[in-house]
């Protein structure tokens, strides 16, 4: 088939990357450069990257304005695909294509809606999580469901593990999808609007740890924020960054250090929580055994 490719993300380059390997990508739409790292220096999206390498036709608009839009019109698509653009498609845009506009998104819908469903899920303690394809109507994520795919969040998952999980499935949905549509075979089902909830993008603030919540929850923060944010707490004035944790049955004090038996324990207002990764602002991050050889941290002592 003929396709726009509408994207911005990692998870959106798995999807592509499967795509152009089956059906003709006519054309790509990212996000505009924008600046990362130290320098702040203006860098383009993966998606972007890869579309040049490639040879692709690819835009990076501000805005998807009347002009993008007839640059589109003169390509004549037979479908659109977004996945995980970062931007709501105005209704014009919609019937563009003689299928429509099919978003990818990694959460079993109607659940889920919105941006960050990955971490979402895990921060919720779900489970169960999986891939959705359906047709864009004007809403967020609200149009009728195409095919869906569900996979289990097992103890050992953390956002990496089910990123990769679920870009692998999406790219491997997409291709169904787009088969059975040529097919004529879908039937697509109107989603369940009351059995919605939305997400929203994650910010900095929530890794924030609280040690008067039980530890099964701050436990489901470092897996969901693992790589950025990532579940903090401070210590000694500096922040500190935590990578890996596993749940402990130990009781005490929230906050404060009750064992370094296995790691650094740390009481929770139900349980505790065993830090067995970590990173102290300014430093490396590194086991917490490791840790522990050059820095002095007591049983008592308190975190946070």
């Amino acid at each position: 088939m003929r396709l726009f490719f509408f994207g911005s993300s990692p998870f959106s380059l798995s999807v592509l990357e499967a795509l152009k390997k089956v059906h003709q990508i006519v054309g790509v739409i990212t996000q505009p450069d924008r600046p990362k790292g130290r320098g702040r220096k203006p860098a383009p999206t993966v998606v972007k990257l890869f579309a040049q390498k490639e040879g692709l036709f690819v835009l990076d608009p501000e805005n998807l304005n009347q002009k993008v839009l007839e640059i589109l019109k003169g390509f004549s698509p037979e479908v659109l695909v977004v996945a995980a653009y970062g931007k709501i498609l105005p209704s014009e845009y919609l019937n563009l294509a003689t299928f429509g506009a099919i978003n990818v998104h990694p959460s079993l819908l109607p659940k889920y809606r919105g941006p960050s469903p990955i971490q979402w899920v895990l921060l919720k303690g779900e489970r169960e999580t999986g891939v959705t394809t359906f047709l864009m109507d004007e809403g967020l994520d609200s149009g009728p469901i195409l095919l869906q795919e569900r996979v289990p969040i097992e103890d050992e998952d953390t956002y990496s593990s089910l990123f990769e999980k679920l870009s692998g499935l999406s790219a491997q949905l997409i291709l169904k999808t787009l088969e059975e549509m040529e097919k004529g075979t879908l039937m697509p089902i109107p989603q369940d609007h009351q059995k919605a909830c939305y997400t929203q993008k994650i910010d900095r603030s929530l890794g924030l740890i609280n040690w008067n919540r039980p530890a099964r929850e701050i436990w489901n923060k470092v897996r969901a924020l693992e790589g950025w944010p990532c579940a903090y707490t401070f210590w000694k004035g500096k922040l500190l960054k935590i990578w890996r944790a596993s749940l402990g049955n130990g009781k005490g004090e929230p906050g404060t250090i009750i064992s370094l038996k296995e790691g650094i324990e740390i009481a929770c207002s139900d349980g505790s929580l065993i830090i067995r990764e970590l990173q102290l602002e300014g430093g490396k991050r590194m086991l917490s055994f490791d840790f522990l050889r050059g820095h002095r941290l007591d049983v008592g002592e308190r975190i946070g």
